[in-house]
């Protein structure tokens, strides 16, 4: 009895029909990757809600009350970021606040890892920041909104002080713009055109001078 011929493409039993195995369903695609890759870069963010507001707009017929919140980002090795969220309810705008802190992340370059490498001012608007480097042991001397930019940043010893408005929001940016004044040895060696060690060098020398003529 003659045998009956199979098609081609039942012929070979491991192939799978038309749109299996192409990336879909298993996590595996592009879309996984890309989802994997985003939690991973988001899961090394610290972040901290520095203050949370309820705001009110006028509209026809009465108010619509909503909440503010302000957060701040950070990976504690350096790089730090602030945001400001509104929606009608808490959750989303704390979400909206940590997408727009991570949208705006700065680096900031740091002593030994672990406090600024000199003394800063910071101001914005009717606040005021002064910013000091501090040796191993001293901790993080700052409150409120300077202490969680601190701690998200990965600054294990520094002393910071406000000295003008108490307003969340201007002293995080007074913090901001003393940070962002910082100069690290290796960017004025830069900026100079010599090595860090001839300006390290120099600065030893000149330390050296001064306490002769003390």
């Amino acid at each position: 009895m003659a045998q009956e011929p199979r098609s081609p493409r039942s012929a070979d039993p491991s192939r799978s029909p038309r749109g299996e195995g192409r990336g879909r369903g298993d996590g595996r695609g592009r879309g996984g990757r890309d989802r994997e890759s985003r939690d991973e870069r988001d899961s090394e963010f610290v972040d901290k809600l520095v203050h949370i507001n309820r705001v009110a707009k006028v509209v026809k017929g009465g108010k619509r009350f909503g909440f503010a919140a302000l957060v701040v980002v950070g990976d504690q090795k350096g790089r730090v970021g602030f945001g400001h969220g509104k929606a009608r309810e808490v959750p989303e705008a704390i979400r909206k606040a940590t997408e727009a802190a991570k949208r705006g992340l700065v680096r900031v370059a740091l002593r030994e890892g672990r406090t600024l490498h000199h003394d800063v001012y910071g101001r914005w608007g009717a606040g005021k920041v002064i910013v000091r480097a501090a040796p191993a042991g001293t901790g993080i001397i700052a409150g409120g909104p300077m202490r969680a930019v601190f701690e998200t940043l990965g600054v294990q010893d520094i002393v910071a002080k406000s000295l003008g408005s108490s307003n969340p929001y201007n002293m995080v940016r007074a913090t901001f713009a003393a940070l962002k004044a910082e100069d690290s040895p290796r960017s004025v060696a830069a900026r100079r055109g010599i090595k860090v060690s001839a300006l390290q060098t120099r600065r030893r020398d000149a330390g050296v001078e001064e306490a002769v003529d003390a």
